[in-house]
Formats: structure tokens, C-alpha cells, sequence
């Protein structure tokens, strides 16, 4: 029997230290390499924006243009890294626009009566605006004005503010952020000053591979391309009729520059930065 007792102690004394090391190592290393493989998966962030940037889209989509436009800004002051941020700045830029680019109500805006002697381009210097704007508000495929036409005028003080490295061209009035428009490409010579402060010089409308004016009948499908002060700075997209584009620049859109032409004069100061 003293046999049989000194087997049970051993099974005992050694079973004990199996069990003691299972749960002192084995059991250690396979939870550190649980965690490895993040067999434990953190949480997903709430997204507690979500709720209120689609009830601006809402406001949007229901023509509650000056509601959405309020609602966005709200937004973005309090969720301006969010992860709907990017897409709150580009559905604002597009209410901003459905407001200017239209007769909807909106502060900053006034009528003006055609007198005799009127012409749209004197109309635009004497109210501070660009006789495209005139038209794309008033809907207008003439210059031509009638005595005792009530146009629609709006007063914006737009800047242009350009950044290289992020490839995009940021439209503020009056200082705030109005539009962004994106840069498909920059094709700029040489070493570049950090900062840059410069203006508009002027806007080129090409058509079948000739210069187009404002006014004439070409100029509203034309290419545009808007040429700043600051050497090697136009702003251009690809024109038909093999007009080749120039040696530097930042390309955009198309539609992009027809927009954007519209709201700039050789007064709109830019700043490029990188």
C-alpha cells in the first residue's frame, strides 16, 4: 500500500505544478497573443454628427436653401474635423452657389431699376459685381437691358485663397468660407515662396481655338481660364481647337472655371500658400 500512497503523492505534487504553470504561462501567452491578433476588437466611435449633417442635406434637397446654408455653418463649427466635415464643406459651397447664382432671397442682395443709358457693364462697376454674375442671377442670354428692368444684384467681397499642397482653390466672401473647388494637376518651374499675396489679372475665354469676349455669342460655352498677377499662376482647364495649355499652372475643371469666372474681376485679391 506504500506504494500506492507514494503514487498519489506524486500525482498530486506534479499535478499541482502543471495546473500552477498552465495558469501562470500558458494561459499568459495565450492572452498576449489573443491581443495580438486583436482578437478583442475596440468599440466603433459613435459618429454623433451624423443626425444633424443629414438634416442638412434634408433642408437642402427641400429647397430650404437659407435653413441649409445655417444649419452647415452650425456644422462645421462644431464638428470641424469630423468625419463628415469634407462632405459638409462641399454641400455648403453648392447651397452657397444655389443662392448667388439665383433671384432666391437672401441678405447681401438688392434690386436695381434699368435707367436710360444703362449698360450691363456700367450696371456691374457702379454696383460692385461682374456683369456675368448680372447674368447668371438674372438668368439673362443678352446683355442687352430694358428701361424699367428690375435685375437682381448681389454684393459679395470675394478673395481667393490657394493652397499647392492640398490641391484646392478655396472661394471666401467677405473673409468666411464660401466654395472650394479642387486642382486636378499643378505644374509649377522652379522653387516656389511659401506665401504668396497677388490678384486676379484677368479671364481668358478660348472657343475653337481663338479668344472669345464677354458678350458675344461664344462666350457662354467657352473655356475659361483665369490668369493671376503672380508670374506662372493660371488657373486652367483643357480647351478645345488645340489651344495648348500653359507652361504652368493648376488645372481644374472645366465647369469648375466657368463658375469661378464668373465671380472674379482683375480687383479679386488671391493668396497662395503651400
Amino acid at each position: 500500500m506504500k506504494w500506492l500512497f507514494v503514487l498519489l503523492l506524486a500525482i498530486v505534487v506534479f499535478g499541482g505544478a502543471a495546473f500552477f504553470s498552465y495558469n501562470i504561462f500558458v494561459k499568459q501567452e495565450i492572452a498576449v497573443r489573443a491581443e495580438q491578433k486583436s482578437d478583442a476588437r475596440p468599440q466603433a466611435t459613435p459618429d454623433f454628427g451624423l443626425t444633424e449633417f443629414r438634416a442638412a442635406q434634408g433642408l437642402k434637397e427641400d429647397g430650404k436653401l437659407s435653413e441649409a446654408r445655417s444649419a452647415l455653418v452650425a456644422f462645421l463649427e462644431r464638428y470641424p474635423t469630423g468625419p463628415h466635415s469634407e462632405e459638409a464643406k462641399d454641400l455648403l459651397g453648392q447651397v452657397n452657389i444655389s443662392i448667388l447664382l439665383s433671384r432666391y432671397p437672401a441678405p447681401g442682395k438688392s434690386e436695381y431699376t434699368v435707367k436710360k443709358g444703362d449698360v450691363i457693364a456700367r450696371v456691374a462697376s457702379k454696383m460692385k459685381t461682374t456683369p456675368d454674375l448680372i447674368m447668371r442671377m438674372n438668368n439673362m442670354n443678352s446683355t442687352m437691358l430694358r428701361i424699367g428692368e428690375r435685375l437682381m444684384i448681389s454684393h459679395p467681397d470675394f478673395s481667393l485663397f490657394i493652397q499647392r499642397n492640398e490641391r484646392v482653390v478655396v472661394l471666401l466672401d467677405h473673409g468666411q468660407f464660401f466654395k472650394r473647388y479642387h486642382v486636378q494637376n499643378v505644374k509649377l518651374l522652379g522653387r516656389q515662396a511659401p506665401k504668396i499675396s497677388t490678384r486676379v489679372a484677368e479671364v481668358l475665354a478660348w472657343k475653337n481655338g481663338k479668344r472669345v469676349g464677354f458678350g458675344s455669342k461664344e462666350y457662354p460655352s467657352s473655356t475659361r481660364w483665369i490668369r493671376l498677377a503672380a508670374n506662372g499662376y493660371t488657373l486652367y482647364a483643357e480647351a478645345s481647337g488645340g489651344v495648348l495649355p500653359p507652361p504652368q499652372g493648376l488645372q481644374m475643371e472645366a465647369r469648375d472655371l466657368v463658375e469661378l469666372s464668373t465671380l472674379v474681376n482683375n480687383k479679386t485679391p488671391a493668396t497662395i500658400t503651400d
